[in-house]
């Protein structure tokens, strides 16, 4: 019973995302984003491009209407006059719309820019069936976050009708005198009147984006949550399965062990302990100015290396000091220390003297 609450605790997602878990995350397109923000910053330039240039605006549409009452009515269609007319059209029209389109664009591009920064990922427009799996579906239909975005859409429309209904009531003795109005001053106020409100319902939209933006970043960290074990892995997948790293250290002390092996041969002498260290030193006159351990190991590797020895009759001479000084102080390769040159001196005389004496 205690396993199973062990295990159970050890499995819940309690941990913050490590960096390499955000880091996949984005790649895969999963941040951390408000589509309110987004769409508030657009209205909210929008109106502003409105507030400022809607008197040009709609000078020109009112110029482009006009012309078209008058000028354009009694032009002879033929083919040239038809393209001329269409041509003259959508350049009026956009030269009308271009303010706003662009406010909008660059509302909107500044706003997801200021959210997530530059970001590319193909992985977010490839198909996945599970988004067309009708289980699937069911489950983000009736998950938490659909009832989130639920409530978030029922706040946003009452309080955007709350403001609309406050604004409208501060204009309403301006509203009941619209009957008397001219027709162009009634459109100008009419304008005017859309364009204050809408810059109004877009500041309160925009404040309330920006709550939605903290929720979105808790709800996507909540979402990135790791358990321990989650955490343990993915330190496996970046430094390496350690049964994997025990495998490649064995092979390569493996390899390392026979490379010694063949280097045996080419020694004068090999100091043991005698069963526990065993080390090969290399020394020719005339050669080599100082003699280099060209072979150690301990154990296992220590018993193999006087097999070797055996096999090639190289000198095996037990000193016990000596062997562990030097397993100890120097390395496959190394040159044999200055205060080690007596002692190994004196090992190497010997050896000459019983290779001198076997030679008779």
């Amino acid at each position: 019973m205690y396993l199973t609450l062990d295990l159970q605790l050890f499995a819940e997602k309690t941990e913050k995302a490590t960096p390499q878990k955000k880091k996949e995350a984005r790649n895969k397109g999963q941040v951390a984003k408000s589509a309110d923000l987004s769409n508030a910053v657009v209205l909210l330039c929008s109106f502003s491009i409105l507030s400022f240039l809607g008197d040009q605006m709609a000078d020109r549409l009112l110029n482009l209407y006009q012309h078209g009452f008058t000028d354009w009515l009694v032009i002879e269609l033929t083919e040239q006059s038809t393209t001329l007319l269409f041509v003259t059209l959508l350049k009026d029209s956009m030269l009308i719309a271009a303010p706003i389109i662009l406010a909008a664009w660059l509302g909107g591009f500044i706003s997801t820019l200021a959210q997530v920064g530059f970001l590319f990922s193909s992985e977010a427009i490839k198909m996945d069936l599970k988004k067309i799996n009708p289980v699937e579906g069911a489950k983000r239909m009736f998950s938490v976050r659909t009832l989130v975005e639920f409530v978030k859409s029922i706040l946003k429309l009452g309080i955007i009708l709350t403001v609309t209904g406050m604004f409208l009531w501060q204009q309403r003795e301006v509203l009941l005198k619209l009957p008397q109005m001219e027709p162009l001053k009634l459109v100008s106020y009419l304008g005017s009147l859309v364009v204050k409100l809408g810059i109004a319902i877009s500041a309160v939209y925009l404040v309330l984006a920006v709550a939605d933006l903290f929720y979105q970043r808790y709800d996507h960290a909540k979402n990135l949550r790791m358990s321990k074990q989650d955490i343990k892995d993915e330190h496996k997948k970046s430094e390496g399965d350690p049964l994997i790293k025990q495998k490649i250290k064995e092979k390569q002390r493996q390899i390392s062990s026979a490379r010694m092996m063949q280097e045996i041969p080419n020694a004068q002498v090999v100091v043991t302990n005698p069963t526990h260290f065993a080390v090969a030193i290399a020394y020719e006159a005339g050669k080599t100015h100082v003699p280099v351990v060209v072979a150690k190991g301990a154990d296992y590797v220590a018993l193999k290396m006087r097999e070797v020895a055996k096999e090639h009759r190289v000198v095996i001479m037990e000193n016990k000091p000596l062997a562990r000084t030097l397993y100890a102080s120097v390395e496959i390769g190394q040159e044999i220390p200055e205060e080690l040159f007596k002692a190994v001196a004196e090992v190497l005389a010997y050896v000459y003297k019983v290779k001198g004496s076997l030679s008779k």
